[in-house]
């Protein structure tokens, strides 16, 4: 509710207030006092103007939380006959996550958002394409530190067998800073490729095979090598939590500024493309890490020092471990270095100004306060929740030691069970993502109605959720991820040949809408938690199963909306 709609509906106080505000009030001298008395707010007037603000925002994260987690949990104790383990610790954790979510949302919204559109705007009028490109590059390196899906993935590092994964290990635990650093780079890397092709107006189809070739030969490599097997999962769900709240907002405004200021921003679909080229990138920085590691130490090295470490840390254990702490200080470092970059970028190189300072520094606070509750919600909520529920998943079809009623069902019937409960939540989870809707809007805009909002969310939805139900099948069933991702990717780019420009942006791009950062924590602490339980070598490649699948089913839409259309035509032209 707006301040003028509040004061309409409270028609006497505002008048009270009019009255209090324009009205000179005589001084002790009797002479006229030309400046006004202050507004007086009352606790309840505060509570009244601050709460629908804060009630909607607060609503957004509960919508997309609230469901997911009460799914789980009802799953958990109603199907798996299992209860909920530290109710409690899970309930505080849930509400960290909604409320630092929330927070730092609008943090994005009020601090960082403006410096990308003030920098997008004005960079390119007082410097050259090449430092131009230089900055974007460097930008992305720390919106990927922002990003709040990426701390999932440094979280669930301790969760790997060394001995099963040994480099895999070795990246999550003792490479991570590394890791995040390199899938920045390819974020950098895209962006840079984006700004270019939003100046130059290039077609996202050959930049999409092109990246595709590298990535494919490198992921044929990985594969056939037994020790590097295990970090594809890890490498092509890098690709899936890059393209979150953080990134996609702030290059898009970026880059979109540049274009503008360039003056090749007039296309409808400028902004569409860039999500994908920050999700393979990624994938191809990852893939080139592993293998530079694999030359570095060998698997009976990294084992060795784990067993090492381990009784270290037996004797001496680690006080910054699983602490709030920790992660309170992972939120502060992952926000402050970008806010920092920006303000040099702003205030040294471009010698500009804010025009609200006060309302960004207030919102580059908030950002900084959300990511460290949202840390801690992480650790304690959703990855508790999503962890705890994979873990007891198996007992559906076969026995596990923590649960005394499994199995429960009979082997088929308890994989149908576990599969069709991943199809929903995903299902779900996807429909409950804001940017899904957003994306749904535009593209009935740009498609003057021809691909329905609702054509659009539903065919992303679907996509994601046999993704999911696909990843959930490969961690019990134990097949190989890179044989069911090509074969895919496969049927991605015979079907992007034959899409039009149009439905190739868009449909790479959805698969960034489907990964945030409620899905992602969930998705994969669930992975990695019903991995653990049947003896599967690694839970990661959810994800990447989750974003392949809805390009798919989007670019399939859309080729039937075309041979519609087509048809539609022909028989109008035909009478």
């Amino acid at each position: 509710m707006r301040f003028g709609e509040f004061v309409a509906k409270h028609k006497i106080r505002h008048t009270a207030i009019s009255y209090n505000l324009l009205t000179p009030k005589p001084d002790p001298s009797g002479q006229k006092c030309l400046r006004p008395s202050p507004i007086q707010i009352t606790p309840s007037l505060a509570a009244e103007l601050l709460g629908p603000y804060l009630g909607t925002r607060l609503m957004e994260q509960v919508k997309a939380v609230v469901p997911l987690a009460a799914y789980l949990m009802l799953f958990q104790m109603l199907v798996l006959n299992y209860p909920i383990q530290d109710a409690f610790s899970l309930f505080l954790g849930l509400v960290a996550v909604i409320v630092g979510l929330a927070v730092f949302m609008e943090g994005l919204n009020v601090g960082l958002m403006p410096f990308g559109t003030i920098i997008g705007n004005n960079l390119p009028k007082k410097t050259s394409m090449f430092v131009v490109l230089i900055i974007i590059g460097i930008l992305g390196v720390g919106v990927t530190f922002a990003e709040p899906a990426i701390g999932a993935l440094q979280a669930f590092g301790s969760s790997v067998d060394v001995t099963k994964a040994p480099y895999l290990y070795e990246i999550l635990n003792n490479w991570t800073l590394h890791l995040v650093f390199i899938v920045g780079a390819g974020v950098g890397a895209a962006a840079i490729l984006g700004t270019i092709r939003f100046v130059r107006g290039w077609s996202l189809k050959p930049m999409i095979y092109c990246a595709l070739v590298p990535v494919v030969i490198l992921t044929a490599y990985c594969w056939m090598d037994p020790n590097l097997r295990s970090i594809l999962g890890l490498a092509w769900d890098c690709g899936a939590v890059t393209t979150g709240p953080v990134t996609v907002p702030l290059v898009l405004s970026l880059g979109i500024g540049i274009a503008n200021a360039a003056g090749k921003g007039n296309s409808s679909l400028s902004g569409f493309g860039v999500v994908t080229m920050a999700s393979l990138f990624p994938i191809l920085a990852v893939l080139v890490l592993a293998i530079f590691v694999s030359f570095q130490i060998s698997p009976e090295q990294i084992i060795s020092a784990s067993e090492a470490k381990s009784l270290v840390l037996a004797v001496e254990p680690n006080i910054w471990e699983k602490t709030p702490l920790i992660e309170i200080v992972l939120g502060v470092r992952a926000i402050l270095p970008l806010v920092l970059f920006l303000m040099f970028v702003l205030f040294i190189i471009l010698k500009s100004s804010l025009p609200n300072r006060m309302i960004t520094v207030y919102g580059l606070i908030l950002s900084i306060v959300g990511m460290c509750m949202f840390n801690v919600g992480l650790t304690y909520g959703l990855g508790a929740i999503g962890a705890q529920t994979g873990s007891v998943l198996p007992a559906a079809f076969m026995e596990l030691p923590v649960s005394p009623v499994s199995p429960i069902f009979s082997n088929t019937t308890g994989l149908v069970i576990v599969i069709g409960f991943a199809f929903l939540m995903g299902f779900g989870a996807t429909l409950a993502e804001p940017a899904l809707n957003a994306l749904g809007l535009t593209v009935q805009k740009l498609t003057n109605g021809a691909f329905k909002k609702s054509m659009l969310m539903y065919s992303v939805a679907g996509g994601v959720s046999v993704g999911i139900a696909l990843g959930i099948a490969k961690l019990i069933m134990g097949f190989d991820l890179a044989s069911v991702l090509i074969p895919l990717y496969a049927l991605a780019v015979i079907l992007t040949f034959f899409s039009s420009e149009e439905y190739v942006n868009v449909g790479w791009d959805s698969a960034g809408v489907t990964t945030g950062p409620v899905t992602v924590p969930l998705v994969l602490a669930m992975g990695l938690g019903l991995g653990n339980a049947v003896s599967a070598v690694d839970g990661f490649g959810i994800l990447s199963l989750a974003s392949i699948c809805p390009i798919i089913a989007v670019l399939s839409m859309g080729i039937f909306i075309q041979f519609k259309s087509a048809r539609a035509s022909k028989a109008a032209t035909t009478v």
